[in-house]
């Protein structure tokens, strides 16, 4: 395929000149839509998190967390031989990067005044939520001209701008940027350290120095894996293929090696060997999410080693996790229709030697990415924050609709019936489009219909409102509350939290690590995260996620059917709920349920 223009045309041909003018108006259009008509909040629990990071460090606290998971206490005070303070708490899971990120445009609009960004009476939705969804947008819609002027060298302009449309179009990937989730972030820094690994290719067919365009790949690489640590699996598969390309072989692989490190150790060493004595921090315990019973249940737990991992058949859990991402190959890239036909183009005997090799690059950083995702796993599907599969969908886009013109053209069209000449790809657009403006105007319409209300939040389990208001109105800064979502608790209440022990025992325990340090539990929220969860009922079970504390959980259930609360009537519970006897709703009948240590009084303008 020439990379030449077709003869007669030019930058500045007017015909050129609108198709982009449409093309821009088109992706603001959606972005002003993403950002403020269909917009319901951030919607994962990580992105919560790194969102309440970033706003720490704005204001000064350095890189800590108010998520306080049970096993990250255990974790510092094995290490430090110490009760760790819980104000200030260092965070020891997230990758840093994004948080960074987040910290830098949260001190532009002043995030830490919560005056300022406190909710309306009449609001539904977080205004530091768009903030965050806006950052990610930018990042995506700059990463779609990155991967235009990348798929143009390698290809051509006709298959640059259907790859563009393709990623305009997307579903996934305005879904991921209104999630908080650092995908978008991840997806720019990839694609532009591809540009500069393909400029780096391109130099050494044409027999030229490549050493400057691979080094400045390797730092945009190296900032990828300090954004999200599973994509150190991918880095695996880039050395691979420097050692192997590149010549003197071996030699530039070791660069990239030594600068992996040199960005990697000092991060790993004052974030997560300092306060957990481990290299791998709390997200050592991630593994349990592909591994074993799952993440949510060891991160609560203030006795870890009593957590197995499901090591026995071990490979063959690998082996299946792997062929569950396969079957869900066309999902996880975006319903982008064209994605999964790489795989086809690997048969292809493409006649330039860059492009032929560049396929293998992107292959080999797929498969080691996909063993990171079966180790780690992706329980949440596309929208799991460890799902990288979206990274590679522009790339393998490209050259499946390479694939595909390819064969288009076997069939000989005759030049009379120029209007065929480009149906295949209008007909993969069209497709590919679909999921997400079929339902577009009626989610405008929605949209528009909500703002009346104040709008539609991420609900269940979500209602910003609850925290943002009545829970910050009725707790202190110094207070601390347990809950089954102690990221919206941080997020939105801007309250210390701890995520929700797995016993009364470890309840206990954190209160009275909280009284020594005069952060006392001023409650518990328990939201449908916790008393929707199919795991709840078995009790007694290694696998139970709330299967002890389910008088606790289901005290919800109770309330909707005008029952006593079940923590009065349990023996073991009776304690808990005289220790916080005031029983508050904070949404609805009790769908948030706030047990309180004090008479709880509904906010007011």
């Amino acid at each position: 395929m020439s990379k030449l223009k077709p003869s007669g045309t030019s930058a500045y041909d007017p015909a050129i000149i609108i198709r982009r003018a449409i093309f821009f108006v088109v992706l603001v259009s959606l972005a002003i839509i993403s950002i403020f008509f269909t917009f319901r909040g951030l919607s994962s629990p990580r992105g919560m998190e790194q969102a309440q990071i970033g706003r720490e460090i704005a204001r000064g606290n350095g890189y800590s967390t108010k998520v306080i998971r049970p096993v990250a206490l255990k974790q510092m005070e094995d290490a430090n031989q110490e009760k760790p303070s819980l104000e200030k708490l260092p965070d020891t899971y997230h990758a840093p990067l994004n948080p960074c990120v987040y910290a830098a445009v949260l001190k532009a609009t002043d995030a830490s005044d919560n005056q300022r960004w406190r909710m309306p009476q009449k609001s539904n939705i977080y205004q530091l939520d768009r903030v965050i969804a806006a950052t990610c947008v930018i990042f995506f819609l700059i990463s779609i001209g990155v991967n235009y002027l990348l798929v143009s060298r390698i290809f051509d302009t006709t298959i640059a701008s259907v790859t563009a449309m393709l990623m305009l179009f997307c579903e996934l990937m305005w879904k991921l940027s209104q999630s908080g989730l650092p995908q978008m972030l991840m997806l720019m820094l990839f694609s532009c350290a591809m540009f500069f690994l393909w400029r780096a290719v391109e130099n050494s067919e044409e027999n030229k120095s490549s050493l400057a365009p691979i080094l400045v790949s390797g730092v945009f690489m190296c900032l990828l894996v300090l954004t999200h640590w599973i994509t150190l699996w991918m880095y695996i598969g880039y050395m691979i293929f420097a050692a192997v390309y590149f010549k003197p072989r071996g030699v530039i692989a070791a660069v990239l090696g030594g600068m992996l490190a040199l960005f990697v150790i000092p991060v790993v060493y004052f974030l997560y060997v300092s306060p957990t004595g481990s290299p791998f921090g709390t997200a050592y315990y991630a593994i349990h999410n592909g591994l074993g019973a799952g993440e949510d249940s060891i991160m609560r737990s203030l006795s870890p080693a009593s957590e197995e991992l499901g090591l026995k058949g071990l490979l063959l859990n690998i082996l299946g996790t792997t062929l569950r991402q396969i079957s869900d190959l066309h999902r996880n890239f975006g319903a982008i229709l064209v994605a999964p036909l790489f795989f086809l183009a690997l048969l292809h005997p493409f006649k330039r030697a860059s492009l032929a090799s560049f396929r293998w690059l992107i292959l080999l950083m797929w498969i080691f990415a996909g063993i990171g995702m079966s180790i780690y796993g992706i329980r949440d599907g596309a929208m799991d924050s460890n799902q990288v599969h979206i990274l590679f969908a522009p790339l393998m886009a490209a050259y499946g609709l390479a694939m595909v013109s390819i064969l288009w053209g076997r069939l000989n069209i005759p030049q009379s019936m120029h209007a065929l000449r480009y149906a295949h790809l209008i007909l993969i657009v069209a497709i590919s489009a679909g999921p997400m403006l079929l339902p577009m105007f009626r989610n405008i319409k929605q949209g528009i219909s909500a703002d009346n209300i104040g709008g539609f939040p991420n609900w269940p389990p979500y209602f910003p409102k609850a925290f943002n208001r009545t829970l910050a109105d009725n707790t202190t800064p110094r207070d601390i509350i347990i809950s089954d979502t102690p990221w919206a608790v941080a997020w939105y209440a801007d309250r210390m939290s701890v995520w929700l022990p797995r016993n009364l025992e470890q309840i206990e325990e954190i209160e009275a690590l909280a009284n020594n340090q005069q952060t006392p539990v001023s409650g518990i929220v328990i939201s449908p995260y916790s008393f929707n969860s199919d795991k709840i009922l078995t009790a007694g079970s290694p696998k139970g996620n709330y299967g002890e504390l389910y008088p606790l959980v289901y005290g919800a259930w109770a309330r909707f059917g005008y029952s006593p609360n079940f923590i009065d009537l349990h023996p073991q519970f009776k304690s808990l709920s005289q220790r916080y006897q005031h029983k508050q709703p904070l949404f609805s009948y009790g769908y948030i349920m706030y047990y309180s240590n004090k008479p709880v009084v509904e906010s007011a303008e």
